[in-house]
């Protein structure tokens, strides 16, 4: 289902991938080859939610924002099932896995890798390519090789993936 809300329409890329089960409502734009899975919802009716190109938000995850504090995943995000993103900022590249709750003001760096399960309070900044995990979460470590070509291969995956359902749905 996707709804305007005071006038704000979604943007939605051509290309993306939205699951029919999905709630997109408001000042929400959403980039090339990205993908919406099952049951998520996306409200953009407090502050604006950007969303880049090949960025994908699995399945029943939860995008809100404050107001005057917009949610921004930059491109190549991967979201993990049953996230909540609550005004914050995913920087290029970043995975936040499943479970995590990521709040107001926070900043994910470019390549940074958020454990699943994590909460990452209002305000924090996780460094660039590290990984971060716990409740409160906290840097663990520097990312290898091996973590950068699996979060490679997890988007990817994602990209391909939503264009075969995006077939599927529109064969049907």
């Amino acid at each position: 289902m996707i709804l305007p809300y005071k006038g704000q329409h979604p943007k939605i890329d051509e290309t993306a991938y939205i699951s029919s089960d999905v709630v997109i409502t408001g000042d929400v734009t959403i980039g090339a080859y990205s993908s919406v899975w099952f049951k998520t919802v996306i409200r953009g009716d407090v502050s604006p939610t950007i969303i880049g190109d090949n960025v994908n938000i699995q399945d029943q995850s939860m995008l809100h924002q404050s107001p005057n504090t917009p949610l921004i995943l930059e491109d190549g995000v991967t979201v993990g099932h049953q996230v909540l993103l609550h005004s914050c900022h995913i920087k290029k590249n970043a995975l936040i896995g499943m479970g995590a709750t990521i709040l107001d003001d926070v900043e994910i760096g470019e390549n940074a890798f958020i454990g699943a399960g994590s909460l990452v309070p209002p305000g924090k900044k996780i460094p660039a390519n590290t990984l971060a995990f716990g409740r409160p979460a906290k840097v663990v470590r520097e990312l290898t090789d091996e973590d950068y070509q699996e979060m490679d291969r997890i988007r990817q995956t994602y990209v391909d993936k939503g264009q075969v359902y995006k077939e599927i749905e529109e064969e049907n």
